[in-house]
């Protein structure tokens, strides 16, 4: 099983030695000065090396195995998320953690992503590539990712459940779902994002009373910053309005490593997670930023080869299904930090600090690894 590791993907490799550095580098600037936040080099490097550990792991175990027992999975999931509802720790509003021993925290819906990505891949291969009938293939994909995208949408955790989504919407269309599917999709969603903005606008403060009351009122306030950014407080826009200022002020070269003004003034929130592309941002400028965004390119180029060489239906979907949470969380995270998405609690994959965020985005390209590794002609688990 070790043998396959001399047919590993070398790029990849080199990538997430680099994220490794970047990250160390990144967070240990961000949280240097914070009063509260203490997170040493040691620390990060230890947790990389934990995590990467978990990567080749996850590369030479067989990929086929877990497309077999995805109802297993999908149900482990499932009671990990209602557990977490009843029996979590409440993080910033959102009861979405499980406390460890050592001070650790375990965060399910992180885990799900990966679970949705193996489940609906064993969904959808069981067509063998023909195109997917409403009935017997969409409805029944669309339910597996609704339960856990209201379970998590109910801790709250936006970010994560638009992730699902968009998991479900990237497999879809490599699993071969019709080009009238599509267009009758894109027509109603367009209608009813039409209905819900005008609605939204016309009944504003009703909403907000009743979300309120429900303790959901942030979700309106991230999205009135987005939608409405001249009509809300300043204190709503802090994040935001100090984000694009700090980005702004790297200019193109940036103003040097464990010199970025916001950061080191603690005027930037959440820096050595959600926020740590502002990081980058203003220390290394525009410079910094495209060589990150070059090498997150990079690394979806690498995972979409791999994917278009993969000999099994199953290996392809799955690939997929990974490069679709990357690319949004990629484009989310730094979408929000220079203000043309809204803010959500989506992490940058690979770079923002976080225990759970790093294992489960390790573990995926693991998945990814264990497609390219397992290329033999053994009969389908599926």
């Amino acid at each position: 099983m070790l043998a396959k590791l001399k047919n590993i993907d070398i790029p990849i490799v080199v990538i997430l030695l680099a994220f490794m550095v970047i990250s160390t580098m990144m967070v240990y600037s961000a949280s240097v000065d914070h009063p509260s936040i203490v997170i040493s080099v040691t620390k990060i490097l230890v947790l990389y090396a934990v995590c990467f550990i978990a990567f080749l792991a996850c590369s030479v175990f067989d990929f086929r195995v877990l497309i077999r027992i995805a109802p297993y999975l999908y149900g482990i999931g499932i009671l990990s998320l209602i557990a977490v509802y009843f029996f979590g720790k409440k993080i910033h509003g959102a009861r979405g953690w499980f406390e460890l021993p050592g001070g650790l925290t375990f965060q399910p819906a992180e885990l799900m992503k990966l679970i949705l990505i193996i489940c609906v891949t064993a969904l959808l291969a069981r067509r063998g590539g023909d195109l997917l009938q409403i009935k017997n293939d969409i409805i029944p994909v669309g339910a597996a990712v609704l339960l856990p995208f209201i379970l998590v949408l109910i801790q709250p955790d936006l970010g994560n459940a638009i992730i699902f989504v968009i998991i479900l919407l990237g497999m879809l269309w490599i699993g071969n779902i019709k080009y009238s599917h599509v267009l009758l999709s894109v027509v109603i969603l367009a209608g009813a994002g039409f209905l819900i903005l005008t609605l939204y606008k016309q009944f504003h403060q009703p909403l907000f009373d009743l979300l309120k009351g429900l303790g959901f009122s942030h979700w309106m306030d991230r999205i009135d910053t987005f939608l409405y950014p001249h009509e809300v407080s300043a204190d709503d826009n802090y994040q935001v309005n100090n984000a694009i200022r700090a980005i702004g002020s790297g200019g193109l070269e940036g103003e040097g490593f464990l010199q970025g003004t916001s950061v080191h003034s603690n005027f930037i929130p959440f820096a050595y997670s959600d926020s740590i592309f502002v990081v980058v941002g203003e220390e290394f400028g525009f410079r910094g930023s495209a060589v990150l965004l070059l090498i997150y390119f990079l690394l979806i180029y690498r995972m979409i080869l791999i994917s278009i060489q993969s000999s099994h239906l199953g290996g392809a979907y799955i690939v997929v299904g990974v490069v679709s949470m990357f690319v949004f969380q990629i484009f989310e995270n730094v979408g929000m930090m220079i203000g043309i998405m809204p803010l959500t609690g989506i992490t940058l994959p690979f770079v923002s600090y976080g225990g759970t965020s790093l294992m489960i985005n390790m573990l995926s390209l693991g998945l990814v690894m264990s497609v390219k590794l397992h290329q033999d002609r053994e009969p389908e688990l599926f």
